[in-house]
């Protein structure tokens, strides 16, 4: 990775009572990159994202952003601070308008003007929203959910976004619609982007870098286009033979998404 780091992890451990969940693990996140982390369920890979968001205090480690260490630090501190979570199960405020739920997402800021012109920058992203900027929340769809839930995240203007699993549940389809957008943040917006995405094939495309986690720990790491040749990777995450994996895979590379 990049020395231009805007987030870094350095041997962080993180527990649920006395079962620890990640163990020692460090990575970083290169200003204005998407970096994904691979694992299988259970892994520990939200963990790492709820550790970092402050919702998790972690038993051991560093995480520096910005050059300042945000470990131990409530979750309302680290979202002023410059870092939004985009939770598993999207989380949306079910009997809040769609407004409402993105209003929610600005709560920390107090720049009126830049807030409204925001609003209508993620309208911009997802149309639907704004045609149902009146309607409850819980009345949308699972991938309008997923829109919302990415849109009230922007609405907090993070540097760093963090999203867990945006594609569950959803259709091939809309995981490619959405996954689009998110590149058009990241390329737009210059939003960093630290992902968990249970299918690999999308976040290795999309992401320049990943970290493989087994076990609660980093396994291995390269740029997604290696990671996209190493014959592991293809067979246990993929779920491609080595032999003629290229023409078996189902997404494009990540130039043709932008």
């Amino acid at each position: 990775m990049s020395d231009d780091a805007i987030l870094r992890l350095n041997n962080i451990e993180s527990a649920y009572g006395p079962v620890l969940a990640i163990r020692g693990v460090s990575l970083s996140v290169a200003r204005g990159s998407i970096v994904t982390v691979l694992g299988a369920n259970g892994a520990g890979k939200s963990t790492i994202l709820k550790t970092i968001s402050g919702i998790i205090d972690p038993k051991k480690g560093t995480i520096t952003f910005n050059g300042e260490q945000i470990q131990r630090r409530s979750p309302d501190w680290v979202v002023r601070r410059g870092i939004s979570h985009v939770p598993e199960g999207r989380e949306v405020f079910p009997l809040l308008s769609v407004q409402q739920n993105l209003m929610m997402g600005a709560y920390t800021r107090r720049d009126r003007d830049h807030v409204a012109r925001d609003l209508e920058q993620v309208y911009a992203y997802f149309p639907i929203l704004k045609e149902r900027a009146q309607q409850e929340a819980g009345q949308l769809s699972g991938g309008q959910q997923q829109m919302l839930a990415i849109s009230r995240a922007l609405m907090a203007e993070p540097q760093l976004m963090l999203l867990d699993e945006p594609s569950l549940g959803l259709s091939p389809l809309l995981t490619r619609e959405i996954f689009g957008i998110v590149q058009r943040i990241n390329g737009e917006r210059g939003t960093a982007i630290l992902l968990v995405e249970q299918n690999a094939m999308v976040a290795l495309n999309v992401a320049d870098y990943g970290y493989v986690l087994e076990v609660g720990r980093i396994v291995m790491e390269d740029t997604c286009e290696r990671l996209l040749q190493k014959e592991d990777i293809r067979e246990f995450y993929l779920g491609m033979k080595a032999e003629g994996a290229r023409s078996e895979r189902r997404w494009k590379k990540k130039k043709q998404w932008r």
